[in-house]
């Protein structure tokens, strides 16, 4: 990455403020992006409770000015792979006309009173770009409720490839903030691309 932007030292600080193996996610987020400016990026930690372990994991986000850059790291107990402790980190990159969803949902307490500009309570950030969809299938049925008939099966495919959910109350209110303004910017990226 460029050590002279801004956003790029604003990322680093940012991935090193999770306190979650900076060096490492930080080098692979750094081979991903290259040489390319950073124009948004989005820094998530989540604890999770597997059974009776803590497991950490990141998720960090980065727009440049082709691309949408997604890394994921997981720290994983030591098992019969490893007889230590061990950290998996992924990174993928999409160009950005490939990104063919991008949904945010906004989750706003005492919404009759609700004043333009205030911080939702939370949002989650769903963004599909084809490579991963869900299928829900189930049963079709006619109208009749005597009919014993085979309707086959209806549902829907969903692109699902990312979904982050970010709270006040877990992440802290700049985190939902910088989850809103990553979402812009990608949006507004995005559109650019069909231009």
């Amino acid at each position: 990455m460029a050590k002279t932007s801004t956003t790029t030292q604003g990322l680093r600080a940012a991935i090193e403020r999770s306190g979650y193996y900076p060096a490492l996610v930080a080098e692979a987020v750094e081979a991903a992006v290259g040489g390319e400016p950073v124009r948004s990026y989005l820094v998530h930690q989540e604890t999770t409770f597997d059974q009776n372990e803590v497991r950490r994991h990141v998720t960090v986000l980065v727009l440049t000015g082709n691309r949408f850059i997604v890394s994921h790291t997981d720290e994983q107990a030591a098992d019969t792979t490893s007889p230590t402790p061990y950290a998996t980190t992924s990174t993928e990159s999409v160009k950005l006309g490939r990104i063919s969803s991008i949904v945010v949902s906004r989750v706003v307490a005492n919404p009759e009173s609700y004043k333009p500009g205030t911080l939702p309570r939370e949002i989650v950030l769903t963004i599909g770009w084809g490579a991963v969809s869900r299928i829900d299938l189930e049963p079709a049925a006619c109208g009749d409720p005597n009919c014993e008939a085979d309707h086959g099966y209806t549902g829907s495919s969903t692109a699902d490839d990312l979904s982050l959910r970010v709270s006040e109350a877990g992440d802290g209110p700049e985190t939902v903030r910088q989850a809103l303004t990553f979402a812009q910017a990608l949006s507004e990226a995005t559109a650019d691309q069909t231009r």
